[in-house]
C-alpha cells in the first residue's frame, strides 16, 4: 500500500462511514487536533521514559508510561466517536474506565502536593513543561468537540473525558516539578 493515495489532493478527506468531508470540516479539525495532542503525549512519554532531571520512582515512572499509551490508544476512540456522532459508550468502555483512571491518578498526585493558590507558571523541567503543552492542545480539542456539538452529535463520554485528560497533564505538571530540580514557579497574582 503507497503511503501517498491522492485521494486527498482535491481537499477532501474521507471519514469511516466511507463519505468523503472537507478538510476543514469540523469533525476532521477535531481529529486533527486529537492527533496532535496523540504526538504531543509520544514526546511527553518520551521525556518520562528518558530521565529529565526528576527524581520519581520507577513504579511511578512505569505506572504513567504505561497509562500515557493507553491513553494515545484511547484517542484514536475518541476520534472514531466524534466522527461517527454515535453515542457508543457501551462499545467503548475503555473511554469511561480512563476517565475514572485518571480521576484516580490526579486524586493521588495531588495530594502529594501543596495547595494550589496561585497560578503555575507553564515550564519547569522538560516533562511538566510537555505536560502543559499536552493541557493546552487538549483544551483546544475540547473546545473543538463543544464547537463541533453545536452542528453534529458529540458522545456524550467524549466530553467528561477530555475535560479529566487536561486536569491529568497539569496536575502531572506540578507534581513533576514538585520531584523536580527546578520546583514550581507561579504568577504573582491569586487564583482565589
Amino acid at each position: 500500500m503507497k503511503i501517498y493515495t491522492k485521494g486527498g489532493d482535491e481537499g477532501l478527506t474521507s471519514l469511516s462511514d466511507g463519505s468523503r468531508a472537507r478538510k476543514d470540516d469540523s469533525r476532521i479539525e477535531v481529529c486533527g487536533t486529537l492527533d496532535e495532542l496523540n504526538a504531543h503525549i509520544g514526546l511527553l512519554n518520551s521525556l518520562l521514559l528518558h530521565n529529565d532531571g526528576t527524581q520519581l520512582s520507577d513504579d511511578f515512572k512505569n505506572e504513567h508510561t504505561l497509562f500515557l499509551e493507553q491513553l494515545q490508544k484511547t484517542l484514536f476512540s475518541v476520534g472514531a466517536l466524534v466522527v461517527s456522532g454515535k453515542d457508543s459508550s457501551l462499545q467503548h468502555p475503555v473511554i469511561v474506565r480512563n476517565t475514572m483512571e485518571l480521576e484516580i491518578l490526579i486524586d493521588r498526585m495531588d495530594a502529594e502536593l501543596a495547595p494550589l493558590h496561585h497560578f503555575i507558571l507553564p515550564g519547569g523541567v522538560q516533562a511538566a513543561a510537555q505536560c502543559h503543552v499536552c493541557r493546552t492542545v487538549c483544551r483546544r480539542a475540547e473546545r473543538r468537540m463543544v464547537a463541533l456539538s453545536a452542528h453534529h452529535d458529540v458522545p456524550e463520554i467524549v466530553l467528561p473525558f477530555m475535560n479529566r485528560l487536561s486536569d491529568y497533564f497539569f496536575v502531572l505538571s506540578r507534581y513533576l516539578n514538585i520531584h523536580g530540580s527546578d520546583g514550581e514557579k507561579t504568577w504573582g497574582n491569586t487564583c482565589r
